[in-house]
Order: structure tokens, then sequence, then C-alpha cells
């Protein structure tokens, strides 16, 4: 993206409080505010707080909205009970993601029900220009795309619900995994959501940009759930002990949802969508390579890219690799070919041209409590 960077409403709070800004998907964005460690540990025992607002809010209107989105998402969306969220995918007419999402279905307070489509910053753009050109003439159908007139903080660890508590209008521990719905937020109107992308429990919290200061101060003076800002460092080494896919590394055009280890997020039966012609001879395709993750036995830690070897043969490519904090060793997902792809398989990865011991194992890498 050519221009200045985007910032969100939280942009000066962070640059005011020690958060190292960076460029990510075109928004300046705090990478850490110290140690991506202690970001890391805090979420994981207590409460990570997180400004995500970079990522698109698209929302759809008219009695259209449903048909299009599960003419377009790989998971259903016709006869979503209201209140529920989905983890879905978007894909060309090839079968490969042009990104994963979650769709809301909500209830209005006084425009009726609703859909949400949140997508990750980098494909935004893209995918704006995709419902675009799909969307019916008859005009069935609105989408408004209002990332930039709200914000979205996720509030996620074991402590999330208290930390929230007081401040929501809505019941949150009351709310189901993958369900969300209209509220107040600090006496603002927004929406919360049981979602996130850390492998922990949380919420997620869209509001009116001019309330985001507010909400976010709130949350973090909450001395009881010992609440930390953490940055984009900690939320990745998060999601990768949780082996979720990150858009651009393990999802992308060229990967279809089933060699992502993404089967549950697509639904073949008795509907059309778009790529369905090309994802559903995949379902069983032996040849195809697949989502794997690997530990490895030293210290040295793998990084996108890096080769995955077999008798010193290449029969993969690392994804996303990190030191793993809450596992004190090094992982990483990897695309490997099949033959190589069950658990307890050993294979190597080449760090800098050094053959380091690495073993498949169960994904994800981490599960809560």
């Amino acid at each position: 993206m050519s221009g200045p960077l985007l910032k969100t409403p939280l942009h000066d709070w962070h640059a005011a409080h020690g958060g190292r800004m960076v460029d990510f998907a075109g928004w300046s964005m705090p990478v850490q505010y110290g140690s991506i460690v202690g970001e890391h540990q805090a979420t994981r025992e207590s409460v990570g707080l997180f400004d995500v607002s970079h990522m698109g809010r698209l929302y759809f209107h008219g009695e259209g909205a449903a048909r299009l989105l599960d003419r377009l998402l790989t998971r259903q969306v016709e006869g979503m009970s209201r209140g529920r969220i989905r983890y879905s995918l978007m894909c060309n007419e090839r079968g490969g993601i042009l990104d994963d999402v979650l769709v809301y279905h909500l209830q209005a307070h006084l425009s009726g029900l609703y859909h949400v489509l949140v997508v990750n910053a980098s494909n935004r753009e893209k995918i704006v220009r995709w419902v675009q050109d799909h969307l019916p003439d008859d005009g069935s159908v609105q989408m408004t795309d209002r990332t930039r007139e709200t914000a979205m903080i996720a509030v996620q660890g074991p402590r999330a619900m208290a930390a929230i508590e007081t401040l929501v209008g809505a019941d949150v521990g009351g709310l189901s995994n993958y369900c969300g719905q209209e509220t107040t937020i600090c006496g603002h109107h927004g929406i919360v959501s049981r979602t996130g992308y850390t492998g922990e429990d949380g919420c997620e919290l869209i509001i009116p940009t001019d309330a985001a200061v507010e909400v976010w101060q709130k949350v973090l003076a909450n001395d009881l759930a010992q609440v930390s800002a953490a940055g984009l460092a900690a939320r990745d080494t998060l999601r990768l002990e949780a082996a979720m896919p990150l858009y651009g590394h393990e999802l992308n055009e060229d990967i279809n949802p089933f060699q992502a280890g993404l089967a549950f997020a697509v639904n073949l039966d008795g509907r059309e969508f778009v790529g369905r012609s090309a994802i559903a001879p995949k379902k069983n395709d032996p040849q195809q390579p697949v989502r794997v993750g690997l530990t490895l036995s030293g210290r040295r830690v793998p990084r996108e890219h890096y080769a995955v070897l077999a008798g010193g043969e290449k029969v993969g490519e690392v994804t996303s690799g990190t030191f793993s904090p809450t596992l004190n060793k090094p992982l990483a997902m990897a695309y490997v070919q099949p033959a190589q792809a069950k658990v307890g398989t050993k294979l190597e990865v080449d760090i800098r041209g050094s053959a380091e011991g690495a073993d498949v194992v169960p994904l994800p890498f981490y599960k809560r409590r």
C-alpha cells in the first residue's frame, strides 16, 4: 500500500506509552511495548489487551445478505442463528483461499438483522472489491466498510471476562464461544463477541472510534484482572502456539482449505459457493502437501521459507516459526509431503545450512486449561 500509514484510533496512546510502532499491512501498529515474552505470558496467565482495529469490518444489510455471503463463503451462512459467529474462508474459483474471516449474524437494536464480516487487514481492499464484483444488481444487499469509523479491541486471557464484565451491558460470561451481540460498552453502543486469536478465552469489542481510548483505558485500569497491553509480536507467538493459521503464511491463494487442515470450515453438502467445484476433489487428495506442526530438538528458531528435510532431501517448507515461551522450545508450522506428515515422523529443518532435528507433532501445540 502506498501513501502514509493508516492509524487506528488508539495510535497516539500506543506511541505515548512505549509502543514500538511498525508498518503492518499499511497500518502503524504496536509490535511490542516492552518484553514480547512478558506480554505473551501475561495473556496466558491473566489478560492481554490488543488493538486489532486494523482488521477490516464490513457490514451487510438487506434481504439478500445471507444468500450472498452463503455463496461467497465456504461455511454455510443461510440459516445461521441470531448471535452466532462462524469462522469461514473466502476462496477464488480455483479453490485458493482469498482470506479467512469471521461472519457474524446479529440483531440491530433498531434496524433488524444484519451480518458483519471481519477480514484480515492485508486483504480488506481485495475482499471489498471481490464482494462488490458479486453484489446482486437488484439492490437486495448493501455492504458498508466501517473499518475507519469503528475500533476493535481484543481482551484475551483466563481473566478476560473479569476485566470487562463491569464495563459491558451484556452478560459476557454467559456468551458461548463464537457468539456475540449488540450491547453497551462503557456506555457506548457496540458489539461484544466471544472470539479471539490467541488460544485463550476472551472477547473482542467493536466500538465507535471516539470511544476507543476510553474503553481501552478502563479495561487496562482493572487492577483485579491484571491487564497488560500487548502488541503484534505477542499476538503472533500466541496464535502460533495455538496453531491458528495466518494469512500470507499458512494461507494464500494457492492453498486450499483441506490441505490447510481447515475441513471443519468447509460445508460442501447441498450448497454451491465460489470455488466449490475446485475444492471438492481436494478433500481426499493424497498428493497435496499438508500443514503440520514441528517441534525442534535444539534452541535455534525455524523461520518462514526454511526447508524441511527428510534424508537430506527437501520435503516441505516452514510457514511460521518461533521460540515458544509457553513450551520453552522452538516450534513451527510447515507444509510437507503426505508421506512425511504422520505424527511422530522424524524430520530436519535447514537453519542457515545446519540441519536441526524436528518431530511432527499434533496440532495445536498448546491448549488452554
